[in-house]
């Protein structure tokens, strides 16, 4: 036999070959690992190479833990940072490591072992074996072997919100000081008391709301402060839609490019979109006026602005700047004030000139000769605002805004003695400039004396025990591809499986199927038999009915749902590929569907059928946006959820459902209406493009199956036979029992499942039904996505369950 023809021997001296001559990106970290300032190649990167995590150079010899855009590559001193860890504390350049705990923190730790930055994700009972991994969406997540995560860098954002993050009334958004100083500003884009989405200057002496326009009620903004969820988010695509109503859409709406919404230091808000290779350009902003953004140019002077040349300030008449190089210090009078001396004073009028907010009082149907004598007559007054009758007396001089755009003016006060020399001012154009003073950590450093002898030794033995390594691997693959051929395991025209499952024979599966003898389900995909394996294993045979997939396909497909790995998930052992027989081997759950447990004499308590509907929307979330692929189910139903031996739901027959790249949704596309009549979104039946929220919808009539055990067929028994106006039946009938103005306890004894025995929640049944009326609504922007699901369950399971009901 010539062994270096064998393909599996050809891939592992190859791996071999990589391993020692290179070295791999790094994904993940584990416990008791550390990245290292000193390394600048110790980072973590996303699997599709966009984002990366680690230390980033914010001064000399500064850095914070950061993470952001690769893709395309861009030096570490000009990367698009999405978020920081300790941006107003960094770490020096020597000695400073982000460490996994054994114990499961994350901690940030400078040089001398002070702690900068912790997560607080510990456990006292010693190891919780979690992982550190930056997700293709920029997330950075610390997960646990059951994949729940326990933090994640989505929930404390630091200026920027990525797609399909969420914007929530505790995760403000904080901008940065300056271009270069990476510190927090003093803009802020957060969900204010009465739930609308608000843009706030919080400077060191005053602070104020400029978007909306604060003068505007929240209805004349179009904004809802109604509904107190507080939560905003924009997707992949350029959709941005708040709790408050505000909703937009980017320039490039629908376009395949990266995107940002960023709280940018000059406090305006916009949506910067990237193209491969290609620079970011702004999709959306908040503000089309920059001069309208408050704290821009400090007390007692005016924000100019010109398309062309940019922003610029002036001080008013009267007024000398306070620092030639920050105008964020404002101008400073060039006379006493009036309320130490007796001066006369008087008063100049500069058109085009707005102040906005700190009036002394508002005093409407005054005339202008009413309002300047009461301006003169207050010793603190320093000027007014005279329009359409109504007079706003000035106690300070902020947020001004000269253009001749503004309608209006503004009457300043000032001394009589010397009004001639206070000169009107000009509109003028020039950058603003802004100093950018880097962050300086001077820090020494006593370097402990080694001995030469020892740095030899320690060299010698890592030599030693990589080549040990290289051989153990290399002999491994050897006698591992031989064993193969001398089993008769290697077939003509096959390929090596993916990593983690097998490929069978058709004669193996045969065998242990007993010929195909004992049926244990059958659906749209294929009939489903009961085996045990060679190694006594009992497993669940898949025998799909279309064999016309070519095997390159097929194999490809396969290879994505093996590697699928959740704990709602029903796991993939193997497959067949011969001819055309088509196979999926996965485990057997001994308890059987959901549909037969739902219409078997033994009912599933309350407690159960909650536990089933969180962990099948777990399933479901990890499908559509944790996996590598995104993998549609596209027929969610009773009969596709196994129970196991402890009845942990498991989502199955997703396996060659539709797996998409992470490339949006219009290269989707589908050849055939999929899934199964009362359980399929509109979407199918209109021709409507194919989202994840087809699968939500499914999902939404599980769950009023699961609390009334009615089916869309009208019947308590659960068959295949539905109808695509069954779904509408049930819901129409779920909300018909919820109306207005019914006691909850009642319409939920009315819709709740009368084989339903023992105790049962009602505030948690309430939380199901709403959420899976919500599922179920005909406009699929209207459904929430599967993590939104979970989250509005988990919620619900984390109360005080006190109102219960005993039947």
């Amino acid at each position: 036999m010539n062994a270096m023809k064998n393909p599996l021997l050809l891939l592992c001296f190859s791996l071999v070959l990589s391993f020692s001559l290179t070295s791999s990106v790094r994904l993940t970290l584990r416990e008791g690992s550390s990245l290292s300032v000193d390394k600048p190649d110790d980072t973590l990167t996303s699997e599709d190479g966009a984002f990366t995590a680690g230390f980033y150079p914010v001064g000399e010899n500064a850095y914070c833990f950061a993470i952001w855009f690769t893709k395309p590559s861009c030096s570490i001193h000009n990367c698009t940072v999405v978020w920081m860890a300790n941006r107003d504390q960094p770490v020096n350049g020597r000695s400073s490591k982000l460490s996994l705990r054994k114990n499961g923190d994350l901690v940030l730790v400078e040089a001398d072992r002070t702690v900068v930055w912790a997560t607080s994700t510990g456990s006292s009972s010693g190891s919780s074996m979690k992982l550190l991994q930056l997700l293709d969406t920029g997330n950075l997540v610390l997960r646990d072997k059951q994949h729940d995560i326990s933090w994640q860098s989505f929930d404390s954002p630091t200026n920027t919100l990525l797609p399909l993050q969420k914007l929530t009334g505790n995760t403000p958004l904080v901008s940065s000081r300056s271009k270069n100083n990476f510190s927090s500003g003093y803009y802020r884009l957060y969900f204010d008391n009465d739930n609308l989405l608000r843009l706030l200057f919080d400077g060191p002496k005053v602070t104020s709301v400029y978007w909306p326009d604060p003068w505007l009620s929240s209805l004349d903004t179009g904004r809802a402060p109604y509904n107190d969820s507080r939560v905003a988010m924009l997707d992949p695509y350029g959709n941005f839609t708040s709790s408050d109503n505000l909703k937009f859409l980017t320039s490039d709406y629908g376009a395949k490019v990266q995107r940002r919404l960023t709280v940018d230091y000059d406090g305006n808000v916009r949506v910067y979109s990237r193209s491969e290779g290609e620079e970011w350009l702004v999709s959306w902003q908040a503000k089309s006026d920059p001069c309208t953004i408050h704290g821009i140019c400090g007390n007692n002077s005016m924000c100019t602005y010109h398309p062309r040349e940019g922003r610029s300030c002036i001080c008013a008449p009267g007024y000398e700047r306070e620092n030639l190089f920050d105008w964020t210090r404002g101008c400073k009078a060039k006379f006493n004030s009036f309320c130490d001396s007796k001066v006369e004073t008087e008063l100049v009028e500069l058109p085009h000139a707005d102040f906005y907010g700190y009036d002394i009082g508002y005093f409407p149907s005054y005339t202008l000769e009413m309002c300047k004598k009461l301006c003169l007559d207050l010793c603190n007054c320093l000027g007014i605002q005279f329009k359409d009758y109504k007079c706003f007396p000035k106690l300070l001089l902020l947020n001004g805004h000269y253009s001749p755009g503004v309608a209006g003016g503004i009457h300043f006060k000032l001394p009589k003695s010397n009004l001639s020399s206070y000169k009107i001012p000009r509109i003028e154009y020039a950058a603003l400039q802004c100093p950018a003073n880097e962050i300086l950590l001077p820090r020494t450093y006593v370097k402990r004396k080694e001995s030469l002898a020892i740095k030899i030794l320690l060299i010698f033995v890592g030599a030693i025990a990589g080549m040990e390594a290289i051989v153990v691997l290399m002999v491994w693959c050897f006698l591992y591809a031989t064993r193969r051929e001398k089993g008769g395991a290697h077939i003509d025209g096959y390929h090596a499986g993916p990593t983690g499952f097998r490929r069978f024979t058709y004669d193996e599966l045969k065998k242990a199927t007993r010929n195909f003898s004992e049926e244990i389900g059958r659906g749209n995909g294929g009939n489903v038999y009961k085996a045990v394996l060679s190694d006594c294993r009992v497993a669940a045979v898949k025998r799909l009915h279309e064999a016309n997939q070519g095997e390159n396909e097929f194999l490809a497909e396969v290879s994505t749902i093996g590697n699928l790995n959740h704990m709602n998930l029903i796991d993939m052992w193997g497959y067949c590929i011969e001819g055309k027989h088509r196979l999926l081997i996965y485990e057997f759950m001994e308890h059987g569907s959901l549909a037969e447990n739902l219409s078997s004499p033994t009912e599933l308590d309350w407690s159960k059928r909650f536990e089933i509907a969180v962990g099948s929307a777990r399933g479901l979330a990890y499908l559509h946006e944790e996996c590598l692929e995104w993998v549609l189910h596209c027929d969610v139903k009773p009969q596709n959820i196994l129970l196991d031996s402890v009845y942990q739901p498991k989502v199955a027959d997703f396996g060659l459902s539709k797996i998409l790249k992470r490339e949006g949704l219009k290269n989707s596309s589908f050849s055939r209406i999929r899934g199964t009549r009362g359980y399929m979104a509109p979407e199918w039946v209109y021709n409507m493009p194919i989202t994840s929220k087809v699968d939500v919808y499914s999902y939404g009539i599980v769950l009023l199956e699961l609390v009334t055990g009615w089916s869309p067929t009208g019947g308590l028994a659960n068959t295949e036979s539905g109808d695509e106006n069954g779904s509408k039946r049930l819901t129409s009938w779920v909300r018909e029992r919820k109306r207005t103005g019914v006691p909850m306890e009642t319409w939920i004894k009315e819709i709740v499942d009368p084989r339903l025995t023992g105790e049962y929640d009602i505030r948690k049944i309430e939380v199901l039904v709403a959420v899976a009326l919500q599922c179920v609504e005909e406009d699929r922007d209207a459904r929430p996505t599967m993590n939104q699901v979970v989250e509005k369950l988990l919620r619900s399971g984390d109360e005080d369950e006190d109102e219960t009901i005993l039947v």
